[in-house]
Formats: structure tokens, C-alpha cells, sequence
């Protein structure tokens, strides 16, 4: 006998998760939660050594955010999170053959993801056995062999997959996107499909270039900054250096995001003397714009209007143009039917959909025309939506409007995620490589290289769906949680005969497989890479085109794992049928790998010398030059209207008020899906992630109350329930009828098909939602 009763958290309990965080960004509380991870990981010595080396011209590449390193490095070129991240790879805990012969994969799929990773680094290869649902040991050549096996079994190369973690070196990288296309497909999806996509489809029509303007130096010059859409503390907390010299110096900081997050408002230097004796800190943005979430595009939309209407003015009067005439005469074209159309733009309109003030539009827009050299930063908060691509062509828009891309102190700064991403994306990680690249590729390496476009992430899983995959093999990265729509992303994986990852620690990934599965360890970034030549160092690129070397310093965390670029070596060598790529050569000394890259990408010519600089080299920029590599051979201005049937509109239509826009975030001790501990110290949240960030009006309005606990459905038209369970609600200041949760616990609500126009990446930012109170059956 039970009944349904409805479950709320006592005010203690209330009190113990959500409490008053008021100290700034860094500081001593980072230095307090550096310690407390660096002891978790039993390294509270080695690890102080290690970081040491992080981020060093001789030493390591941080193996988290992207980030580039100053070219003059100080004694402690490290973060918060990047520490975590290292804690977690130089970790002392071990998952040895043994651990799994304890655990059934039923039995580690109750542990939370957390756990799962806190266990610590895999140290053999291990292949799943069905009969006794566990993975057991299995050598190298012989897991080889098995993966060969089935590739060479397979009725066509695009029944295989290839995906692409942001962590993976340019060298892994790129063999990885030759042993695809060798092996005959493009089939290459990676996390720049869910994250930063829509800045590489954007982008090039207008300026010539999938990638940001700036380098670091430019913040040393710029007098106006505009933030849209991240959250520095967290995701990039290096950044917070830059932003806080250019505080001191009187720059304008503008953020704009849905969430006044912590590390916007002020931040105190750890390698201040001054700020950590004196408990002081700095305070970053001086504007704080919230718009309601996708309404960027309308709220940039309003400012150009501002600025084309003062133009206008400045025409009839005879007085000073707003818009730098000459750059649009001599590098633009499109403007005038840009004027046209925001010009027409209705003021309703704008404010409606941006939920920001008519008196704030315009101030900011005084803000920007009032700078010389400004930069626009953007991150997940602008690519995550319906109407991205768009939106990141309205930025532009706005900067071309006074010419603030080409010139010192100014430009586009996307705020890429991984340590890689965007060098993965260089060296040929994607579904749909340039003619240009394949023609060289395959010049260089004598086969002809696969044409048709392949599957990126949102359509892999939908093949996997309907039985078109059967071998997914991932390099890094945790597929699995990073994905949308939970449910149907591991029916997909689970419909494939062979899943295979290359990992540092085990993952929700590895128990959510195929009919077979293997888990292949390799090094972490952190730990020497002994090859028969010698100790061999990587290459990234970081988010400001920047190249550099990586060496690793520790002894690997056991002597039976490899390296990403044998791994892929290894099984490159045993798939291809008829290779004549030296497959196992490159394996003895990276310097080949980079040799014969430069033969395939003419931009990284003399690259085993020029990675000898200290920092590296930056690949070529044009737009940075004010080289416009478009059709017109100028950038191009884009018209866009403010969207008004977006899927939150349609369900407002149904339900009214009842439907809620929820965004995907992360804690402060999270990066990207690796969960270091249970804490979001600057919203201040404790010990707990089941929870919703709700503006305090909403609470009123539906008679809900801070601590209640609530389900979150899904609003969507495919006839699919999706549905998140058990969420506590938190007062947040946020605007009003959005809500923020973290992800992984809420990426089951993302529909599949609910993706950005033109780049396909899923609207993490942007998923309507019901609220329900939550019922449980007690006995």
C-alpha cells in the first residue's frame, strides 16, 4: 500500500545546499579548493610540482580550457579548474584490471558520474565480456586485432564513425582524420558540432575565416569590451587576468548574459600580494545587461538601430558619421541593405523579444561607439540557440558598423572550450573537410580521399538509431553525457556492434556501449611520451590560432598505456586493407607526423622548427589583416530579422506562462562533462546538482516556493516524453520566465532535432520546458 505525497526540503536542508557566496572570483577560495583537490587526488606534493610546469614554454599544455599562454610566462601560469583538470590526470588513484573484475557495468551504471571518474586512471586495455557483463583484460595487439577485425567486416566505410574530444593533440588529431578517410569516410563528428559550430559556419561568409581576429596582445590595447553569452570564472578562468588589467586601466567591460555570474563582477589575483593580504579584489564589468535568453540577436539588433538612427542624424546635420565610412566604402559591402532593414526594425519588437530596457539598449550602444578599439567575446550562451548562426552574424554586424575588426586592440574573440578544439577542427576534424584539403591530402598520401560530407553529431546518432553505424570509436572525451537527448543517444550507442574509446579515466561512455566494447588508456598530457626516438611532444592551438609544443613531466600512470598517436597508429595499421601510410614509423617519432602535415597544410611550413620558439607560431588570421577571403574579397554584412516563431514561442502559444526556456550550464567544479566535485561555490549551491535556477517573481506566480522539489518535461512535437526528475528549485536572478540547470542531469530534455539553423549544433540554451511538482510513491 503506498501514496502519493508531495516532497519538500525542510528550510535546514534548504540552507545546507543554497548559502551566500560573497567573496570574488579566485582568491583564497581558489587556493583553499586547489589544496582540497590536490589532496583528494592523494598528490598533494606531486601535483604542486606538476603545476609548476603547467602552461611553461618547456612544459605542458593545461589539458583544459583553450585559453592561449602569455608569451612572457610568470612562475604560476594556472587556474582554479586547470588545476583540477591536472589533479585529475596526476591523480595517484588507479582502475586496474582488478576494479573491474569487482563490478559488473550494471552495477557501476548506478554510480553517479562523479564517482565513476573519482576512481582514477585506467591502466590496461580492457574489452567487454557479455556473459559475465564485466570488462576483463586483453593485450594490445590483440585488441588491435579485434577492432581490424570488425572494420575490415564492415559492408561500407560509413557504417564506421570517428569521433573527436577537443583534448586530442594536433598529431592524434590528424592521423585520426587520415585513417578515416583512408579508410573511406567522413564521418567525423567532434564537440565543436555542440559547441562552437555556429561560429564556424557564421563566420566565413562574412569575414573570410572560422576563427577570431584578436591575440592576447589586442587586450592590451583595447579600450571597450563586450562579453556575450560565458561565464570567465568557470570556463576560462585565465581569462579573468585580462579582463582585470584592462579593468585597472579604465577599459569599458559590458556582460551580457542571462546569469550575473561572479567572476564578472569582481576578482581578486591569487599573484596579487596586494589583493590577497589585503582580502581586496578588482572590480571587472561595469555594465551588466541580462537578457532573457536567445534575445542577443534582438538586443544587438537595438543597438545597431541606435547607431544607424545617430548616423543618420550626423548625415542630415553635417556633423561627425557614427559608422566609420571609410572602412565601409573600402572593406564592406551589404550595408546599405542592412541600414534598410534596421531602419524598418520595430522598437516592440526588439524590446519584447531581448527583455532588455529601451534605456539600456542605448546605453550600451553609447558605451560602444564611444570606444576606439573594441573586442566582442562570445561563448555557449550565443552558439547554443535556434538562431545562432544568425546571432553571431549580428555581432559581426555591429563590429564592422565602426570597423572594429583588423586593427590593434580590436576584433572577434570566440571563447572556444577545449584545450584543442579548434586545432582539431584545423588539421581535418570535420564532417565536411574543405575540396582543397582532400585534394592535398590525398595528393600527399596517394589514395583519393572520400567527397560526400559525413555524419556530424546530431546525425550520427540518428544513424545509430536506425542501424546505420555499427563501429563508433572515440578518441577522448565522454560522448555519452556530452550528447543530447540522454535516452536516445544510448539507445543508438547500444545498437552499434562495436564501441571503442581512448580514454584517460573511465566514463559513463564506457558503460553505455555496444554489443562489443573496448577501452583503450591512454597518456595524459601531463605525463612523458617515451617513443623509440625519445621523449616526443604534442602540438595544440589554442582560440587565438596561437601553436605551440606540449612536453609532458610525470611517469605514466602505468607502464601499460599508450599514446593517442599510437593508439590510432595501431589501429590504423590493422583496419586498413591496403595502406602504404607508415603507420607504425610515425609512431616512433612525432616530428614525421608534423613533417608530412606540413607537406598536406602549407600554413604549418618549417613546423618542428617553428614549434622550437617559445609559444610557438600563429597560423595565419586574414580577417586580423583585414584580408577578406569571401566572394566579394570584402567581409560581407548579413541582414537577419529578430526571430518570432522559435520553438519557445510556440509553446508559449499552447501553454502560455506555464512554459518555461531552460539553459544548460555547468558548476564551478565542472569542466565540459568531467565533474570534479559537487559544489557551484559562486551561485552559491553546495553539495548538490539536481537543481533549477527560477527568478523569485516566477516563484510567486506559480505558488512554488525556493526548495521545492519539481520534474521538468520537455516541450516538444515528436510524440517522445522527455523528462528530468527530482530538481530542487533555487531564487536566482535571472529573467523571468527563464530557467538555468546543470547538464549532464538536464541534456535529456534537448531534443535531437531541436538544433541551430545551418550548424546543427543542439539547443542546449535554449529547450522549452513545464514545470511539475515532484510526486513520489511512499510506502
Amino acid at each position: 500500500m503506498s501514496e502519493v505525497k508531495d516532497l519538500k526540503v525542510k528550510d535546514s536542508e534548504l540552507k545546507d545546499v543554497v548559502r551566500p557566496y560573497n567573496a570574488p572570483a579566485a582568491g583564497w577560495g581558489a587556493l583553499k579548493y586547489v589544496a582540497i583537490h590536490l589532496i583528494n587526488q592523494k598528490i598533494p606534493i606531486k601535483g604542486a610540482l606538476t603545476l609548476f610546469s603547467q602552461n611553461q614554454p618547456d612544459g605542458f599544455d593545461c589539458p583544459g580550457c583553450a585559453w592561449p599562454d602569455k608569451e612572457h610566462t610568470s612562475t604560476f601560469e594556472f587556474c582554479e579548474n586547470g588545476v583540477k583538470a591536472v589533479a585529475a590526470e596526476a591523480t595517484a588513484k588507479r582502475v586496474t584490471p582488478e576494479f573491474f573484475a569487482k563490478h559488473t557495468v550494471t552495477e557501476l551504471m548506478e554510480w553517479s558520474d562523479f564517482k565513476l571518474e573519482d576512481e582514477g586512471r585506467l591502466t590496461h586495455p580492457m574489452v567487454y565480456d557479455a556473459a559475465s557483463d564485466k570488462y576483463i583484460q586483453i593485450d594490445w595487439d590483440a585488441a588491435y586485432s579485434f577492432i581490424g577485425k570488425q572494420m575490415k567486416a564492415l559492408e561500407n566505410p560509413d557504417q564506421a564513425v570517428f569521433y573527436t574530444s577537443g583534448r586530442a593533440s594536433n598529431e592524434a588529431a590528424f592521423l585520426y582524420q587520415l585513417f578515416g578517410r583512408e579508410f573511406g569516410t567522413n564521418n567525423f563528428p567532434d564537440c565543436s558540432n555542440m559547441c562552437h559550430e555556429s561560429t564556424s559556419a557564421g563566420l566565413p561568409e562574412m569575414v573570410g575565416i572560422g576563427k577570431g581576429s584578436v591575440t592576447l596582445e589586442d587586450f592590451e590595447h583595447t579600450d571597450t569590451l563586450l562579453l556575450f553569452g560565458h561565464n570567465p570564472a568557470t570556463n576560462h578562468p585565465r581569462m579573468l587576468g585580462e579582463l582585470r588589467e584592462c579593468a585597472k586601466r579604465g577599459v569599458k567591460i559590458v556582460s551580457i548574459n542571462p546569469l550575473r555570474e561572479r567572476g564578472l563582477e569582481k576578482f581578486a589575483d591569487p599573484q596579487s600580494m596586494v589583493e590577497m593580504s589585503t582580502f581586496g579584489s578588482t572590480k571587472i564589468s561595469g555594465t551588466f545587461i541580462q537578457p532573457k535568453l536567445g534575445g542577443d540577436l534582438a538586443f544587438v539588433k537595438g543597438m545597431m538601430k541606435f547607431i544607424v538612427e545617430w548616423d543618420d542624424e550626423a548625415i542630415r546635420t553635417g556633423g561627425k558619421r557614427i559608422v566609420d565610412i571609410d572602412f565601409l566604402q573600402n572593406h564592406t559591402a551589404g550595408y546599405e541593405a542592412l541600414a534598410s532593414d534596421i531602419r524598418r526594425e520595430d522598437w516592440a519588437v526588439i524590446l519584447e523579444e531581448s527583455g532588455v530596457s529601451l534605456g539600456d539598449i542605448e546605453a550600451v550602444a553609447r558605451i560602444y561607439v564611444a570606444g576606439e578599439r573594441v573586442i566582442s567575446t562570445w561563448g555557449m550562451g550565443i552558439t547554443q540557440h535556434k538562431h545562432s548562426v544568425a546571432t553571431i552574424q549580428m555581432i559581426t554586424n555591429l563590429m564592422l558598423l565602426r570597423g572594429n575588426i583588423g586593427k590593434a586592440g580590436a576584433g572577434l574573440c570566440p571563447m572556444r572550450g577545449h584545450s584543442n578544439v579548434q586545432g582539431n577542427r584545423t588539421v581535418g576534424i570535420y564532417e565536411k573537410p574543405a575540396q582543397k584539403f582532400l585534394d592535398s591530402l590525398g595528393e600527399v598520401y596517394k589514395f583519393e580521399p572520400p567527397r560526400e560530407d559525413g555524419h556530424d553529431v546530431v546525425s550520427a546518432i540518428r544513424a545509430m538509431l536506425n542501424n546505420e553505424v555499427k563501429v563508433f570509436i572515440c578518441l577522448g572525451g565522454n560522448f555519452s553525457i556530452a550528447t543530447p537527448d540522454t535516452d536516445q543517444t544510448w539507445k543508438g550507442l547500444r545498437n552499434c556492434d562495436l564501441t571503442v574509446q581512448i580514454t584517460t579515466k573511465l566514463n559513463r561512455s564506457h558503460l553505455v556501449h555496444g554489443k562489443d566494447a573496448l577501452i583503450l588508456p591512454c597518456l595524459g598530457r601531463t605525463e612523458v611520451d617515451m617513443q623509440l626516438s625519445g621523449p616526443q611532444g604534442v602540438t595544440v592551438e589554442d582560440s587565438m590560432s596561437m601553436v605551440h609544443v606540449s612536453y609532458g613531466m610525470n611517469k605514466p600512470a602505468a607502464p601499460t598505456i599508450m599514446s593517442e598517436p599510437a593508439i590510432v597508429c595501431g589501429i590504423a595499421a590493422a583496419s586498413l586493407k591496403n595502406t602504404i601510410t607508415p603507420w607504425l614509423w610515425y609512431a616512433e617519432d612525432y616530428s614525421r607526423i608534423r613533417d608530412d602535415m606540413a607537406r598536406v597544410m602549407p600554413d604549418f611550413y618549417d613546423y618542428n622548427e617553428r614549434i622550437k620558439h617559445p609559444g610557438g607560431f600563429r597560423l595565419p588570421v586574414p580577417s586580423g589583416e583585414r584580408i577578406w577571403r569571401t566572394e566579394s574579397g570584402k567581409a560581407e554584412f548579413k541582414v537577419h530579422a529578430i526571430p518570432q516563431d522559435l520553438p519557445i514561442h510556440r509553446a508559449r502559444q499552447k501553454y502560455g506562462d506555464d512554459a518555461f526556456l531552460l539553459m544548460t550550464t555547468r558548476t564551478h567544479d565542472q569542466y565540459n562533462t568531467t565533474i570534479y566535485g559537487m559544489d557551484d561555490r559562486y551561485r552559491g549551491v553546495f553539495g548538490e546538482r539536481r537543481v533549477v535556477f527560477i527568478n523569485k517573481e516566477d516563484l510567486a506566480q506559480k505558488n512554488l516556493k525556493a526548495g521545492d522539489l519539481v520534474d521538468l518535461v520537455s516541450i516538444w512535437n515528436d510524440g517522445i516524453t522527455r523528462r528530468a526528475e527530482r530538481f530542487m528549485l533555487v531564487e536566482y536572478d535571472i529573467p523571468r520566465g527563464c530557467l538555468g540547470g546543470y547538464y549532464p542531469e538536464t541534456n535529456n530534455l534537448v531534443p535531437l532535432d531541436s538544433v541551430a539553423d545551418i550548424s546543427h549544433t543542439p539547443t542546449s540554451k535554449s529547450v522549452p520546458v513545464l514545470i511539475e511538482k515532484h510526486y513520489a510513491a511512499a510506502a
